[in-house]
């Protein structure tokens, strides 16, 4: 089976050193949004200074430096699916981050979480293919425990109220049937995302911290499919609020890494 066939060999025929070089003084942590209105919201709100950019041929995504409780930080948008979100990670690798934060919503699993419901995920079901080419086969991997536990602190500390377990990591959003939801929860997942596993692997392969923070969407768990606030721009407000909350995470990361 190809997906069995890792090689441990760092050095590619295409390297990111090839496209992209150190930045001076580059943040040592990374907090990256995956929604365009987010990312907006966010320059809006703030009116970061953009030190460097990620030329991508479909678009172009800046990337800002913003101070928070002392800590310098770097904020970008990431594209959706792990192909092109690692990518853009593995770039900003180059420029000098070492921790990441990524950020966005999820499918819910568990019909218990909230619309907007925060959750951090501790590890991930493999059901992509990007991460098969930075570590060997394996139907799930895990986000590092201190960095779950410094996200945890940051919910305790702002009285944030949070889920955390496994999510499932899927290349195919049309092709989550009614089956593999059923086996997913089985395994134990209570979410499902398009990039999670990839990263985790991604930041273990490059030797960085990755950690991930997800507010809830549309609800997969129950009978009927529910897409609540996903498609909905009037519930934008809500997921506004994970702006700050990154934010903090990220110099909770950046200080305790």
């Amino acid at each position: 089976m190809i997906l069995q066939e890792f090689d441990k060999n760092a050095e590619a025929v295409i390297n990111p050193s090839m496209f992209n070089k150190k930045v001076a003084s580059f943040p040592t942590t990374a907090v990256s949004f995956f929604s365009r209105n987010v990312m907006e919201e966010f320059v809006k709100r703030y009116s970061p200074k953009e030190i460097a950019q990620i030329d991508g041929e479909t678009t172009r995504y800046p990337i800002y430096e913003i101070e928070v409780n002392g800590c310098k930080l770097a904020v970008y948008q990431s594209p959706v699916g792990a192909p092109a979100c690692g990518m853009n990670m593995e770039d900003v690798i180059e420029m000098g981050a070492k921790n990441f934060l990524l950020v966005g919503c999820c499918g819910c699993l568990d019909k218990d979480i909230e619309d907007c419901g925060i959750i951090i995920p501790t590890s991930a079901i493999r059901d992509e293919g990007t991460s098969y080419h930075y570590m060997p086969q394996s139907d799930e991997n895990f986000v590092e425990p201190k960095c779950v536990e410094l996200l945890e602190e940051v919910m305790k500390e702002n009285k944030i109220k949070y889920k955390k377990g496994k999510t499932w990591t899927t290349d195919a959003l049309y092709r989550e049937t009614k089956d593999k939801v059923a086996s997913r929860i089985k395994m134990g997942a209570i979410t499902v995302d398009m990039e999670c596993s990839a990263m985790i692997a991604i930041a273990k392969f490059r030797n960085v911290n990755f950690a991930q923070i997800f507010y809830g969407a549309d609800n997969l768990g129950g009978e009927e499919y529910d897409p609540r606030s996903l498609t909905d721009k009037s519930a934008m407000e809500g997921k506004f609020k994970i702006i700050p909350l990154a934010l903090d995470c990220g110099a909770k990361l950046s200080k305790n890494l």
